[in-house]
């Protein structure tokens, strides 16, 4: 008969159904004991789920990260702007017909026409054209190659976060006449001029086409916003799109024109939309059975798509990171299941003396779950650690989401609960006579 303060074996005593603060001292001194003993598995256990819970945290602060600067330069541009496009961004594709071209090759392109009617709307307060290519810069016998370029109509600096820091932006009537005008940005000017004032000088651009190396003054220097992607990002300039396009020869199918379109503060956004449509589509002649032969893209698509592309890499990289997990587990196995074997007298002792199965198994997964948690506790120091780096070393204002810290809490314990569970089970089921004649 069991007296009312149950009988103590060898091992800690667990309750039928859930272990107290008691219990848990009394596991995790027998499991400390237990990875000491074994600790070569130990850190092969530890180190498999920190690599995992490092891995997903180390992730998701790049992509907080990168979330963050991606909001903040929509925020600049104006959440409530949208874009025309020949089709439609967010649900491109990779696939391509059997002439080797893209299925929207056939779309017709926005027309400078189509612009200016866009730009005479009522409801529309800026619209302004543009498109994007590649060319080289010379200054005298320097050259910087590989500069990014965008022809645009005026307007422009509504759209982009930054200052005119000397000079002037190209007028209207130079955007009209495609004047070889440009302004760049300070980073180019620096590359380019030195010390010089980059205002008044005249460059050679080559657009690697036919007709396209010509001499273009520079009227402004632009100083943009901070940019996670560093100097490359900060290396470029900006001409009137029709001078890109009847100077440099630099719009084709490949570098097609689109249009940001910034509503009146009076006119709500489908209003604006509403007008831009049923303008386009009389331009183009549409029928009232006729799809739209171009596409509006807001913000709110712009931002699904990336969400999805981020979701997307995400999850590769916690596919990756099991395999981590995976190493630490078996670890976790084989350490659980030698120390079952090496404990079976106590198991055999204490079930004699009246534990319970549930006691039983409830010590074991303590055990597993102690082991796992250091290593959960490794990982998220591993990514505390690089996300710090990332955000001194870069302008990537990387921070460990908390959601992103409960998940590989839950991860590890997951796998501790998963890869104990065999072990604990094992432990559990030991005949008490079988137990106490093992030597």
């Amino acid at each position: 008969m069991r007296s009312s303060g149950r009988s103590r074996g060898p091992g800690p005593e667990l309750s039928g159904r859930a272990p107290t603060g008691r219990v848990l001292r009394e596991g995790l001194r027998v499991a400390t004991a237990a990875l000491r003993a074994n600790w070569m598995r130990t850190i092969l256990a530890v180190l498999g789920v920190g690599i995992g819970v490092g891995v997903v945290v180390t992730v998701a602060s790049i992509i907080t990260g990168i979330r963050t600067e991606v909001m903040t330069a929509f925020e600049a541009s104006g959440p409530e702007n949208f874009m025309v496009m020949p089709f439609d961004l967010s649900d491109a594709r990779a696939s391509f017909s059997g002439s080797g071209r893209p299925p929207w090759w056939n779309r017709p392109q926005i027309t400078d026409d189509e612009v200016q009617r866009v730009q005479s709307l009522p409801a529309v307060a800026q619209a302004v054209a543009g498109f994007d290519f590649g060319a080289s810069m010379r200054y005298r016998s320097d050259w910087v190659w590989s500069v990014s370029f965008r022809g645009l109509s005026t307007g422009w600096a509504s759209f982009v976060g930054g200052d005119i820091v000397a000079g002037r932006d190209f007028t209207s009537a130079e955007v009209s006449q495609a004047r070889s005008v440009m302004v760049v940005s300070s980073k180019l000017a620096e590359n380019l001029f030195g010390e010089l004032d980059p205002v008044g000088k005249r460059v050679r651009v080559n657009a690697g086409r036919r007709a396209s190396n010509e001499l273009f003054t520079v009227v402004g220097v632009f100083e943009p916003l901070p940019n996670m992607f560093g100097e490359a990002a900060e290396n470029f300039a900006l001409v009137p799109f029709t001078a890109a396009d009847k100077r440099l020869k630099a719009r084709t199918r490949w570098t097609f024109l689109n249009i940001q379109i910034m509503p009146k503060e009076a006119a709500s956004t489908g209003e604006a939309e509403s007008q831009v449509v049923s303008a386009l589509r009389s331009m183009r002649a549409l029928g009232p059975g006729e799809d739209n032969n171009f596409a509006i893209i807001r913000s709110e698509d712009m931002i699904n798509l990336f969400n999805q592309l981020t979701g997307m890499f995400f999850a590769v990289m916690v596919g990756l990171s099991s395999v981590g997990m995976l190493v630490g587990g078996i670890g976790v196995i084989g350490i659980m299941l030698i120390s079952v074997t090496e404990r079976t007298r106590e198991i055999g002792i204490r079930k004699s003396i009246g534990a319970t199965r549930r006691e039983i198994k409830w010590q074991f997964l303590i055990e597993a779950s102690l082991m796992t948690a250091a290593g959960a506790g490794a990982g998220l120091l591993a990514g505390w650690g690089a996300s710090e780096a990332l955000a001194a070393a870069t302008p990537l204002p990387a921070r460990i989401p908390l959601w992103s810290v409960f998940a590989a809490i839950g991860l590890a314990a997951l796998t501790g609960i998963l890869f104990g569970m065999m072990p604990a089970l094992r432990a559990s089921r030991l005949p008490p006579v079988d137990a106490l004649r093992y030597e």
